[in-house]
């Protein structure tokens, strides 16, 4: 019965580390309501994994809401910063890579942009802030 007992801690011990290196983490940049945002959520399925999934939830409820995968990521977040690109519309650039997202009809999309101009204001971007995923606004 000993040997059950100190089989059953081993296992603990030795799963506990796999699972608190997992990340699953939803940050939002609310708009006008907490009803009306996007959504950065990074979710990594086991602690060896170099990528982690991440998505972008367009939402403006009730009219519409959804969840689009985006490229991966790291383990570390790479920041993604948020500008105003027009009416309901929004551009995420991250590392090389930018995103258009319409929270009119919530839609995400990569987004090819060539000239690497700014599409307009930066409102702020997703980082980490003190260890953790966050979304801090511009200044």
């Amino acid at each position: 019965m000993k040997t059950n007992g100190l089989l059953r801690v081993l296992l603990l011990v030795a799963v506990v580390p796999a699972l608190v290196a997992c990340e699953n983490s939803a940050t939002a940049y609310s708009m006008e309501t907490s009803q009306h945002a996007l959504v950065l959520i990074r979710e990594q399925s086991y602690f060896w994994d170099r990528e982690v999934e991440q998505f972008v939830v367009a939402a403006r409820l009730p009219h519409c809401q959804r969840k689009v995968k985006i490229h991966p990521g790291g383990t570390e977040l790479t920041e993604m910063e948020v500008y105003e690109a027009g009416d309901r519309l929004w551009a995420l650039h991250q590392g090389a890579r930018w995103y258009l997202a319409s929270t009119e009809k919530c839609l995400v999309q990569d987004w090819d942009n060539k000239d690497g101009q700014l599409p307009g204001a930066k409102v702020g971007s997703f980082r980490l802030k003190d260890g953790v995923p966050a979304f801090v606004a511009s200044q």
